[in-house]
């Protein structure tokens, strides 16, 4: 993996047969292309979260249902037919979950962890993802993504290539160095009069919207933090984001990616 040296590495080794459908993570999710004018993307937070990590796509198409058992007898699967046995999901640990193959073996810079879980802001109906983080400096181990249902006999379905699993790099520790602290805006009167200048032009904001009711989507929401300016209107910082999209895998045999990259995932 090309990396400079301020770029923890991200690196997906492969055993003979692998073939991971790994991606960077789509910005785009079905239920916000379907409200109103797409206004779910003015929430620019929900959009960075939609594409801050890399995808895996579902290796074949399959169906399950949990009849509420704790067994790993309690999981009914049906699979797309001509899917290899090695590639199918699995219930394995019991207690209403169900399992998925990653295959890859990925590794990090030291120091360093991955986060795991289901794509955000992707809710499935009938199951939820668990979350997981793993120390992947060091590890020679694999890891499988696991869903748990949340009600039973309730089909659920993933069509080939679905995102089943989301990760991106942590580095290790952070949390633990974290020192939090409740202070009061006495404390910060700078932060203070610009959390109430921009109060202040937001009610404003909306009250003219109210009597003005722009037919134009762009003058239907204030944009201050979507374009990362200040309430008074002067610039935030150079590193703000907009914007984000993930690098794709490459092979170390043709420096390309090693899956297209679409843009485009269902989830």
């Amino acid at each position: 993996m090309v990396a400079d040296a301020s770029s923890p590495e991200l690196t997906c080794y492969l055993h003979e047969g692998w073939a991971p459908r790994i991606r960077p993570a789509a910005p785009q999710r079905e239920w916000m292309e379907a409200t109103p004018e797409r206004f779910a993307y003015r929430c620019l937070p929900l959009a960075i979260a939609n594409a801050h990590g890399w995808e895996i796509g579902s290796p074949c198409g399959f169906a399950a249902r949990w009849n509420g058992g704790m067994g790993v007898d309690a999981v009914e699967i049906v699979v797309d037919p001509g899917t290899p046995a090695h590639r199918h999901p699995v219930s394995l640990f019991g207690q209403g979950t169900l399992t998925l193959h990653v295959e890859g073996l990925i590794r990090t810079s030291p120091g360093w962890n991955i986060w795991v879980s289901g794509p955000p802001n992707a809710a499935k109906d009938g199951i939820a993802p668990l979350s997981g983080v793993i120390e992947t400096d060091w590890s020679p181990y694999s890891f499988t993504m696991n869903w748990r249902f949340t009600r039973p006999d309730h089909w659920v379905r993933w069509d080939e290539d679905e995102t089943f699993c989301f990760f991106f790099p942590i580095e290790r520790g952070t949390v633990d160095r974290v020192r939090p602290a409740f202070r009061t805006f006495a404390e910060a009167p700078e932060l203070a009069a610009a959390f109430k200048q921009w109060s202040a032009s937001r009610d404003a904001f909306h009250e003219q919207i109210r009597h003005a009711q722009p037919t134009a989507p762009s003058d239907k929401w204030q944009k201050l933090y979507y374009r990362g300016v200040a309430p008074d209107g002067s610039p935030g910082p150079d590193d703000h984001q907009s914007k984000m999209r993930a690098c794709p895998f490459v092979s170390s045999e043709t420096s390309r990616p090693t899956t297209p990259n679409t843009g485009s995932t269902p989830v």
